[in-house]
Order: structure tokens, then C-alpha cells, then sequence
């Protein structure tokens, strides 16, 4: 991003990502069946929304607080860590559980796999190159550590869990620690792979 502000491919392509990461959570609220609480205990749903909260107050409000936080590059990365991360487990290991039809399927690829790429594309195009540390990145697993920990306390008061791969009443604790550890070294390898895909970006356009 330049310091007059984003060009406006950059400014169509975000705003456009945003109304439709928007769109997909409003719709799929309208039509789930689900409380309000549990909506939003969703992994997925807590990415989306983090997507269109991100690109909405960088591009529209980059003076605020929260615009200035979320232009930040380590913040945009991480941002897209977790939205990979979302289309990379349901895509691998959820959809096969799922049969959805009609503006369900809409909603359910849109959030899962739509919105992902879009973003992935925007912070590959758009986000501003630092040097990443590989360490100083290590904060970046606090959200879905934070995450797991509240959906395995609140699972275990409300007999509910968002995903079948952390329902320690039917899969036991130590087959759900052992899932949880295979979603820990997804997100420690995508955390690398991202960074070293931004600095090869980074080391590109300074040689250019």
C-alpha cells in the first residue's frame, strides 16, 4: 500500500472481497438453525468475519484505531493463516460430512472456499512487504489456541461442540488432543509458508 493510500484496483478488489465475505455471513445467519452463541463459536464463522471487519476498516476507516491495527502486515497475514486454515480443514477433512443444497450450498462454499481464495489473493496482491520474523510470527497461534480452549469448556457445560473433531463426549480427550495437534502442525506449516512466501515477495520487488 502506498502512503496516498490504496490504488484503486486495490480498493475494488478489497471492498468487493469484503461485500461478499458480508453477504455470506448475514445469509447464513438467516438461515441457520443454530443460537446466536453458537453461530458465532463457529472457527469459520470467526474468520469470515475477522476477513470483513479487516479489509472494511483498512480501506474505509485506516485512520481509526481499528484501521490502523488491521492495515498492519503482521495482522493481515495472520488474518489469512486463519482463513486458509478454515478452507484447509473443511475442504480436507468436513466436507465429506456435510450434504448441503441450494443457498446452504451458496453460503456453505462461499465461506469456505471463496472467501479464503479471495483473501489469500488480496494479501498476496495488496499487503504491504515487511521483513517477518519467523519467531515474533509465533503470537499469531494465541486466537486458535484461545479458540480450542473455549470450545472444549464450553463443550464440556453445553454438550455441544462445532466440530466433530474436537467432541470429546464421543471421541474421547485423547483422540481429540490428537486432533488437535494435527490442526496445530497445519497451522505451524502454513505459518511458515506464508512468511517465506512474503519475503520472497518482499526480496522480488526490492530487486525490481
Amino acid at each position: 500500500m502506498s502512503s496516498s493510500g490504496p490504488s484503486s484496483r486495490h480498493l475494488l478488489f478489497g471492498l468487493f472481497t469484503a461485500a461478499i465475505t458480508w453477504l455470506a455471513l448475514i445469509v447464513q445467519w438467516c438461515i441457520t438453525s443454530f443460537g446466536f452463541i453458537d453461530f458465532i463459536s463457529f472457527f469459520t464463522i470467526e474468520c469470515n468475519l475477522l476477513v470483513a471487519l479487516c479489509l472494511g476498516f483498512s480501506l474505509l476507516f485506516p485512520q481509526t484505531a481499528p484501521g490502523i491495527f488491521f492495515s498492519k502486515t503482521t495482522v493481515q497475514t495472520a488474518i489469512a493463516l486463519y482463513i486458509f486454515i478454515v478452507a484447509l480443514v473443511y475442504n480436507t477433512v468436513l466436507r465429506g460430512l456435510y450434504s448441503f443444497t441450494g443457498m446452504q450450498w451458496v453460503v456453505d462454499n462461499l465461506l469456505h472456499a471463496v472467501v479464503p481464495v479471495l483473501f489469500i489473493l488480496y494479501w498476496y496482491l495488496f499487503t504491504s512487504r515487511i521483513f517477518l520474523q519467523w519467531k515474533e510470527c509465533l503470537y499469531w497461534l494465541i486466537f486458535p489456541l484461545l479458540y480450542t480452549l473455549y470450545s472444549m469448556i464450553r463443550g464440556a457445560f453445553v454438550h455441544w461442540y462445532p466440530y466433530p473433531f474436537l467432541n470429546a463426549e464421543k471421541l474421547g480427550y485423547p483422540k481429540v488432543f490428537v486432533n488437535m495437534l494435527a490442526v496445530l502442525a497445519a497451522f505451524l506449516i502454513s505459518r511458515l509458508i506464508l512468511i517465506a512466501i512474503n519475503r520472497s515477495v518482499k526480496n522480488k520487488s526490492a530487486a525490481e
